[in-house]
């Protein structure tokens, strides 16, 4: 049976990062956009970041540019925007597709285990969130327009479990 430390995405330089690493984490996974205009969730993101990864939480991006080609960039040019921009520390990983036949087996994973409302699977845009236990079992998926800062309770919750 596949789990969520079986994955290996490649981070902004290509190299494959184990999720095995993160084992008893809890983790954010979120597909990023840099001109987007849900694009200031990075500064909610980078906030919770900084306030949680003391105690375990792991912040994710993914880039994708499968919404309104809203992340152009290379993985260069994506890591300087973040930390131009919103000061960006946590890891910004290789930009990706997150639906369709090229869609990364992480979010394939992700999409089954938290399907979206009605039951869909498909992401609807980006800065769609996922926050993952600390025994890497799925806890909830959230929209793009929920700001980082709504789930804190979660996060504090998932991380005194």
């Amino acid at each position: 049976m596949t789990t969520l430390y079986d994955f290996q995405p490649k981070l902004a330089d290509q190299t494959p990062f184990s999720l095995e690493q993160l084992r008893g984490k809890v983790l954010l996974i979120v597909n990023t956009a840099s001109k987007c205009g849900f694009t200031p969730q990075y500064n909610g993101l980078e906030a919770i970041h900084r306030q949680f990864h003391p105690r375990g939480l792991e912040v994710m991006a993914f880039p994708c540019n499968q919404f309104g080609a809203q992340e152009p960039g290379n993985a260069e040019e994506i890591g300087a925007f973040c930390e131009k921009n919103y000061g960006v520390s946590f890891p910004l990983f290789a930009k990706i597709d997150v639906n369709g036949e090229q869609a990364d087996p992480l979010y394939q994973y992700l999409k089954k285990e938290a399907p979206g409302l009605l039951g869909s699977k498909a992401i609807k845009w980006n800065f769609t969130k996922f926050l993952v236990r600390r025994d890497g079992s799925v806890f909830k998926r959230y929209a793009p327009q929920t700001r980082p800062e709504e789930m804190i309770s979660d996060i504090e919750t998932l991380l005194a479990e």
